[in-house]
């Protein structure tokens, strides 16, 4: 017989890392991270584009 009493939980169960998943999570975290990239992009883009900054474009200042 083999010994399983060493076999880590994680090895037995592979998660999908691009799952879409709620929660405090490992997957969770790469799409907050995903969306803020794009988030930082829109704003860049509309600041290089628009020659005023993000808060001026939405007239919030």
């Amino acid at each position: 017989m083999q010994d399983t009493t060493n076999v880590n939980a994680a090895t037995l169960t592979p998660e999908n890392r691009n799952a879409w998943r709620w929660g405090f999570t490992p997957q969770a975290e790469i799409w907050n991270g995903r969306l803020a990239m794009i988030g930082f992009l829109a704003v860049s883009l509309i600041e290089l584009f628009t020659g005023e900054g993000f808060l001026h474009f939405w007239n919030i200042l």
